[in-house]
Protein backbone atom coordinates (compact mmCIF):
# COMPACT_ATOMS: atom_id res chain seq x y z
CA UNK A 1 0.00 0.00 0.00
CA UNK A 2 2.49 2.60 1.11
CA UNK A 3 5.93 2.75 -0.33
CA UNK A 4 8.56 1.67 2.12
CA UNK A 5 10.49 4.98 2.01
CA UNK A 6 7.47 7.16 2.84
CA UNK A 7 7.13 8.25 6.46
CA UNK A 8 3.62 8.64 7.82
CA UNK A 9 3.53 9.81 11.41
CA UNK A 10 0.35 8.99 13.34
CA UNK A 11 -0.77 12.63 13.50
CA UNK A 12 -0.61 13.04 9.71
CA UNK A 13 -2.80 10.05 8.89
CA UNK A 14 -6.41 10.98 8.37
CA UNK A 15 -9.03 8.79 9.94
CA UNK A 16 -12.50 9.06 8.55
CA UNK A 17 -15.34 7.72 10.64
CA UNK A 18 -18.55 7.15 8.77
CA UNK A 19 -21.76 7.12 10.78
CA UNK A 20 -24.81 5.66 9.07
CA UNK A 21 -27.60 8.16 8.73
CA UNK A 22 -31.19 6.91 8.71
CA UNK A 23 -33.39 7.96 5.82
CA UNK A 24 -36.61 9.79 6.27
CA UNK A 25 -39.65 8.04 4.88
CA UNK A 26 -40.11 8.63 1.16
CA UNK A 27 -43.87 9.11 1.51
CA UNK A 28 -44.67 12.75 2.39
CA UNK A 29 -48.22 12.03 3.51
CA UNK A 30 -49.39 9.85 6.38
CA UNK A 31 -50.39 6.33 5.53
CA UNK A 32 -53.93 5.24 6.36
CA UNK A 33 -54.23 3.78 9.85
CA UNK A 34 -54.81 0.08 9.93
CA UNK A 35 -55.75 -1.46 13.26
CA UNK A 36 -52.86 -3.76 14.10
CA UNK A 37 -52.05 -5.33 17.42
CA UNK A 38 -48.88 -3.67 18.71
CA UNK A 39 -45.71 -5.69 18.81
CA UNK A 40 -46.58 -8.13 16.03
CA UNK A 41 -44.86 -6.36 13.14
CA UNK A 42 -41.30 -5.18 13.78
CA UNK A 43 -40.23 -1.77 12.61
CA UNK A 44 -38.28 -1.43 9.38
CA UNK A 45 -35.13 0.67 9.40
CA UNK A 46 -33.20 2.07 6.45
CA UNK A 47 -29.52 3.02 6.70
CA UNK A 48 -27.35 4.85 4.14
CA UNK A 49 -23.86 3.40 3.92
CA UNK A 50 -20.80 5.66 3.24
CA UNK A 51 -20.60 4.49 -0.38
CA UNK A 52 -24.20 5.60 -1.02
CA UNK A 53 -25.99 2.27 -0.84
CA UNK A 54 -29.22 2.04 1.15
CA UNK A 55 -29.81 -0.97 3.39
CA UNK A 56 -33.33 -1.59 4.61
CA UNK A 57 -34.23 -4.35 7.07
CA UNK A 58 -35.51 -5.41 10.41
CA UNK A 59 -33.62 -4.98 13.63
CA UNK A 60 -32.19 -8.26 14.85
CA UNK A 61 -32.47 -9.03 18.52
CA UNK A 62 -29.69 -11.05 20.10
CA UNK A 63 -30.48 -14.73 20.42
CA UNK A 64 -31.65 -15.72 23.88
CA UNK A 65 -30.46 -19.06 25.21
CA UNK A 66 -33.12 -21.72 25.37
CA UNK A 67 -34.12 -22.33 29.01
CA UNK A 68 -34.15 -26.10 28.44
CA UNK A 69 -30.47 -26.01 27.46
CA UNK A 70 -29.47 -24.45 30.78
CA UNK A 71 -27.41 -26.71 33.01
CA UNK A 72 -29.54 -28.44 35.66
CA UNK A 73 -28.87 -27.76 39.33
CA UNK A 74 -27.99 -31.42 39.94
CA UNK A 75 -25.89 -33.45 37.54
CA UNK A 76 -27.49 -36.35 35.72
CA UNK A 77 -24.88 -38.73 37.06
CA UNK A 78 -25.83 -37.88 40.64
CA UNK A 79 -29.50 -38.41 39.84
CA UNK A 80 -28.73 -41.79 38.26
CA UNK A 81 -26.67 -42.86 41.28
CA UNK A 82 -29.46 -41.89 43.66
CA UNK A 83 -32.08 -43.68 41.58
CA UNK A 84 -29.88 -46.77 41.45
CA UNK A 85 -29.51 -46.66 45.24
CA UNK A 86 -33.27 -46.34 45.70
CA UNK A 87 -33.82 -49.30 43.37
CA UNK A 88 -31.24 -51.36 45.25
CA UNK A 89 -32.90 -50.58 48.59
CA UNK A 90 -36.29 -51.52 47.13
CA UNK A 91 -34.91 -54.88 45.98
CA UNK A 92 -33.30 -55.49 49.38
CA UNK A 93 -36.56 -54.63 51.14
CA UNK A 94 -38.48 -56.94 48.83
CA UNK A 95 -36.05 -59.79 49.52
CA UNK A 96 -36.36 -59.16 53.26
CA UNK A 97 -40.15 -59.29 53.01
CA UNK A 98 -39.93 -62.46 50.91
CA UNK A 99 -37.64 -64.09 53.48
CA UNK A 100 -40.01 -63.08 56.29
CA UNK A 101 -42.96 -64.48 54.37
CA UNK A 102 -41.16 -67.78 53.75
CA UNK A 103 -40.24 -68.04 57.45
CA UNK A 104 -43.83 -67.33 58.50
CA UNK A 105 -45.15 -69.88 56.01
CA UNK A 106 -42.69 -72.48 57.31
CA UNK A 107 -43.80 -71.80 60.90
CA UNK A 108 -47.45 -72.13 59.87
CA UNK A 109 -46.85 -75.44 58.15
CA UNK A 110 -44.91 -76.71 61.18
CA UNK A 111 -47.76 -75.73 63.49
CA UNK A 112 -50.32 -77.42 61.23
CA UNK A 113 -48.27 -80.64 61.21
CA UNK A 114 -47.92 -80.49 65.01
CA UNK A 115 -51.67 -79.90 65.38
CA UNK A 116 -52.45 -82.84 63.10
CA UNK A 117 -50.09 -85.06 65.11
CA UNK A 118 -51.70 -84.00 68.41
CA UNK A 119 -55.20 -84.58 67.08
CA UNK A 120 -54.31 -87.94 65.53
CA UNK A 121 -52.37 -88.98 68.66
CA UNK A 122 -55.32 -87.98 70.83
CA UNK A 123 -57.68 -90.02 68.65
CA UNK A 124 -55.41 -93.05 68.96
CA UNK A 125 -55.18 -92.55 72.75
CA UNK A 126 -58.96 -92.38 72.99
CA UNK A 127 -59.25 -95.57 70.96
CA UNK A 128 -56.76 -97.39 73.17
CA UNK A 129 -57.88 -96.20 76.59
CA UNK A 130 -61.62 -96.08 76.07
CA UNK A 131 -63.80 -98.86 77.53
CA UNK A 132 -67.01 -98.56 75.64
CA UNK A 133 -67.97 -102.13 76.33
CA UNK A 134 -66.73 -103.45 73.04
CA UNK A 135 -65.02 -106.70 73.80
CA UNK A 136 -65.22 -108.20 70.38
CA UNK A 137 -61.47 -108.14 69.85
CA UNK A 138 -58.96 -110.73 71.04
CA UNK A 139 -57.45 -109.88 74.41
CA UNK A 140 -54.10 -111.33 75.29
CA UNK A 141 -52.80 -111.36 78.82
CA UNK A 142 -49.17 -110.49 78.34
CA UNK A 143 -48.09 -111.89 81.72
CA UNK A 144 -49.15 -115.38 80.79
CA UNK A 145 -47.96 -115.24 77.20
CA UNK A 146 -44.79 -116.88 76.04
CA UNK A 147 -42.68 -115.12 73.43
CA UNK A 148 -40.96 -117.46 71.03
CA UNK A 149 -39.24 -116.16 67.95
CA UNK A 150 -41.01 -112.81 68.09
CA UNK A 151 -44.46 -114.43 68.30
CA UNK A 152 -46.87 -114.49 71.18
CA UNK A 153 -48.06 -117.90 72.33
CA UNK A 154 -50.72 -118.18 74.98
Amino acid sequence: MYPEHAYNPPAVRAVAVHQPTPLTPAVPYAAPLVPVQPGILPTVASVVLPDGRVVTGYAIEPAKPDPAVAKPAVSRTAVNVVLGGVGFLAVCGGLLLLTTFIAALTALITQLITLAAVIFGGWIAVQIFSTNGRKDGTTVNIRKAVIKRNHFHV
